[in-house]
């Protein structure tokens, strides 16, 4: 790592913000710390359960076969370091627009500062806009309406509830995510009559060691990752929470821990309770599994399926208008943007703002090729997470929270730097 030393020691030490009156700029208003660490947990599971499993099980399964729950713990492994660089790096700066604020502690670069935070922004946006778009899959399956009707009502109303509070919007989504954990654990109730235990020994001893064994884990893994993406966006409500020290840390963490657990069960319990030439590059696997092994409707996990999309696009609005309130106290985009309503103790002008351009996207435009630029932009946000947190930990900067091993933002920016390039060139 000599090169990367010495390209770090160039970088002169930087604290942003220095000519403002305050941290925060000249905001009049602060945000209402309302979020405690339980709900900060579920915020997180949140983002990172819905869509991932309730759909990447049969592709996974397709690549993996019996190793598919193999294949969801490497991922959750991979993801790891950069979860703990998150838990550091939120302590050291709890601010909204998290990634744009690390980075400019880091490197002191304005243009560095807005291409991240405006990824950040831009993968949230995006993914909110694609979630509105696939709620009128689920949504017609009771009933056909226009489908800018159903988009406009799904945006507006989970608009109206990130404007209304913080609290009301993070007490919902933890609502929402209890049930989406509820279905989980149903398809993992309805199956486990049904396991093959002979199928469980194969799945839980690994392959053999050699490349052609474990190719289709690593590819099924590479899928899998994505299926835990989520645990960064709760730095990004820093401000609205109580206790930050312990309270990031706790969620960031505690969120990939437990939906990891529930990863494995749910793919362990899949893998061994339904033929593998079913279950592979199915769809809808947890639906085809209560079909299969219950005799309950598989229109109970299309409801819950409903509800996973509704709390994926309130958290990816929620995180995108903090991002664009943060960059305003960091002069990166008009400081218009840098207000907190009196009334509701939130960002409302960077929450309209959010709302409107998720409901044009939405609503207006074919968005699949911009939803396949998410995951390459969340994981150059990863790579830039990580080498600003060597960058800061080179310095010796104090900090009063978590401080971890410099393996840990090394094995992040690495695997990161992988993951990017297997996206881009395989």
């Amino acid at each position: 790592m000599p090169d990367l030393i010495l390209v770090i020691e160039t970088i002169p030490a930087y604290h942003h913000n220095t000519d403002l009156p305050g941290p925060f700029g000249n905001r009049v208003t602060e945000l209402k710390r309302d979020i405690s660490a339980t709900l900060l947990v579920f915020y997180g599971l949140g983002t990172i359960l819905g869509a991932g499993i309730y759909v990447l099980t049969g592709v996974v399964a397709e690549k993996a076969g019996l190793f598919t729950p193999l294949a969801f713990v490497l991922a959750a492994l991979v993801a790891s370091p950069t979860a703990f660089a998150y838990a550091e790096l939120s302590t050291r700066f709890p601010r909204s627009a998290g990634e744009a604020v690390y980075v400019d502690e880091a490197f002191g670069l304005k243009v560095v500062t807005g291409s991240i935070g405006l990824m950040v922004a831009f993968v949230g946006i995006v993914s909110a806009a694609t979630i509105a778009r696939g709620f009128l899959g689920y949504f017609n399956v009771f009933i056909e309406l226009p489908a800018p009707l159903v988009i406009a009502a799904v945006v507006l109303g989970l608009g109206a509830l990130a404007a209304y509070g913080i609290l009301q919007s993070v007490v919902f989504a933890t609502i929402i995510t209890l049930i989406e954990i509820v279905g989980l654990l149903i398809v993992v109730g309805t199956g486990i009559d049904d396991i093959d235990s002979g199928i469980v020994k194969q799945t839980l001893t690994l392959p053999a060691a050699n490349l052609a064994s474990w190719t289709g884990v690593f590819a099924g893994a590479f899928l899998a990752f994505y299926a835990f993406i989520g645990f960064e966006d709760i730095v990004n409500v820093a401000e609205e929470t109580r206790n930050t020290n312990k309270a990031l840390p706790i969620a960031i963490l505690g969120s990939l821990g437990i939906a990891a657990i529930l990863y494995f069960l749910v793919t362990m319990v899949a893998v061994a309770s339904m033929p593998m030439e079913l279950l592979a590059g199915h769809e809808a696997p947890m639906a085809l599994m209560i079909e299969q092994n219950s005799q309950l409707s598989p229109l109970v996990l299309v409801l819950i399926s409903m509800l996973a999309v509704i709390n994926g696009a309130l958290i990816q609005m929620i995180m995108a208008a903090r991002v664009v309130f943060g960059m305003a106290s960091l002069q990166v985009v008009p400081n218009y943007f840098n207000h907190v309503d009196p009334r509701t103790r939130t960002p409302l002008r960077a929450t309209i703002l959010v709302v409107t351009i998720v409901l044009t996207l939405a609503v207006s435009f074919d968005i699949e090729t911009l939803a396949g630029l998410t995951s390459t932009l969340t994981l150059v946000i990863f790579a830039a997470i990580n080498l600003a947190l060597l960058v800061l930990k080179h310095r010796g900067e104090p900090t009063t929270g978590p401080v971890y091993p410099v393996m840990v933002p090394i094995a992040g920016l690495l695997t990161s730097l992988t993951l990017l390039a297997s996206s881009l060139f395989l």
